[in-house]
């Protein structure tokens, strides 16, 4: 579809100019002679571009004019022209959001290059604006059930401040949503937002990551390499799984928290950063700190605002907006009209135990919308394996005939196969799904003898 192009001029020869130049390039051209006139043609239909005259009769002036455009269209570009122009009218024309300032009398080969510059600045603003739009629905925080409600009076309290909050939950509870939140509510929000998984980075290379390290620090380090708190500047640290982290990283975040300095690996220029730092993790802490596997000073230090998010089997009331939310993003993700669920399948989501959480619902909706030939996803459209035709009833218990011990170790042996088999048997992250150690993960699987090809 051609642009649709508005001038708003008095002077009809610049029109006519302007016209004839921007129709040979195959834009259509409307013209309109005042302000309020060109107010009225934006409201009828609102054109992708405008070239808006400073100085026109009547009681409305071009800056004016600007900002009621920008009002009644905000999708709408204006560029301003004059035949008085200066450095100071073009900056404030700009300011009042214009994406040009051209003198008049335009030449045809400014018009032409400017014109598809003009177009393609509302072009890209279009895609930024859908983008952000798109981020903050991936990041929406879902549910309106006492725990969440809770959770996000919390964030409204603790967002504005640079108090640090440690955010614990089991796996896939959406902890990383609550940083995020956090982030977005303070004083921070325009500056970074940084995270790092400090289960998914190898023990040696944690440092390095952190703090970054000087050209030739060791074998590879071929560059200068600004660390996560050097990005981090003026925003938000989020350390994920900060439990997993080694004792001697764990010192060295503590002497950041308490100086806000460190030093770059192989460097010994002394760095200072202005970093607020948020962390979550799936451990028990306090039970860590027991054992003497994680400081008892860098956990107050991050435990100044504690938040708690309560497993999804906890607040049940959350699963089917949860369920709804996900069903909307995968259908437009994958081109398909917004599916519903039937009664019988939103009775077996909010019946199952998820115990993969968010995590785990977004990965069954996400599989049921790809894999529901119609319009309308019912139980047994749900993944056999985890809800099945059942959800989570007396059906699903091992048979009668064991013993108590003989059950729970049966239900615990295909309950581990379906985690791992989820996580696609690595092993990590099954024991972080699971919340134990993975070498004791390793135990239960040579007892049980579970391996991938079994």
């Amino acid at each position: 579809m051609r642009p649709d192009i508005l001038i708003i001029d008095d002077d009809a020869e610049v029109v006519e100019s302007l016209r004839g130049i921007l129709e040979d390039e195959g834009y259509r051209v409307r013209s309109a002679p005042s302000g309020e006139a060109g107010i009225d043609a934006v409201s009828d239909s609102a054109p992708d571009l405008v070239f808006l005259d400073i100085q026109m009769p009547g009681g409305m002036d071009g800056m004016e004019a600007l900002g009621r455009i920008r009002e009644a269209s905000p999708n709408t570009g204006v560029v301003m022209i004059s035949g008085h122009g200066s450095i100071e009218v073009a900056v404030r024309a700009i300011n009042l959001g214009a994406v040009d300032f051209i003198e008049k009398p335009p030449a045809l080969d400014e018009v032409v290059v400017r014109t598809a510059q003009a177009l393609e600045k509302m072009r890209l603003r279009g895609e930024t604006v859908l983008l952000q739009s798109q981020l903050a629905s991936q990041h929406e925080i879902i549910g309106g059930s006492d725990g969440i409600r809770s959770i996000l009076q919390v964030v409204a309290r603790v967002a504005p401040t640079n108090a640090r909050v440690l955010i614990t939950g089991e796996s896939g509870t959406g902890k990383e949503l609550i940083a995020r939140a956090i982030h977005t509510g303070s004083r921070r929000v325009d500056r970074p937002f940084v995270r790092v998984n400090c289960a998914a980075i190898p023990t040696e290379l944690i440092e390095a990551e952190l703090f970054g390290y000087e050209k030739g620090a060791f074998t590879g380090a071929a560059h200068r390499h600004a660390g996560r708190f050097e990005q981090a500047d003026g925003g938000s640290l989020f350390l994920d799984e900060v439990g997993d982290m080694s004792a001697h990283t764990q010192a060295k975040v503590l002497r950041v928290l308490e100086e806000g300095q460190f030093e770059r690996i192989g460097g010994n220029q002394t760095l200072t950063v202005d970093v607020r730092v948020l962390a979550a993790t799936n451990r028990d802490l306090p039970a860590m700190i027991a054992e003497d596997r994680f400081r008892e000073d860098l956990y107050y230090r991050l435990n100044v605002v504690p938040v708690t998010v309560p497993p999804l089997r906890e607040r049940r009331a959350d699963i089917l907006p949860i369920a709804r939310h996900f069903l909307a993003r995968y259908c437009a993700e994958n081109a398909k009209p917004l599916m519903s669920l039937a009664p019988e399948a939103a009775e077996a989501l909010e019946r199952y135990h998820w115990r993969g959480n968010i995590r785990e619902l977004r990965n069954v909706v996400e599989r049921a919308v790809i894999m529901t030939p119609g319009d309308t996803i019912r139980v047994e459209d749900l993944p056999a394996d985890s809800i099945g035709s059942r959800g989570t009833s007396v059906a699903d218990a091992p048979s009668a005939d064991l013993s108590l011990r003989d059950a729970r170790e049966e239900f615990e042996t295909a309950y581990i196969r379906r985690v791992l088999e989820e996580s696609g048997w690595n092993v990590s992250e099954a024991a972080k799904r699971l919340g134990i150690e993975r070498s004791h993960l390793h135990r239960k699987m040579r007892q049980a003898d579970l391996r991938r090809d079994a």
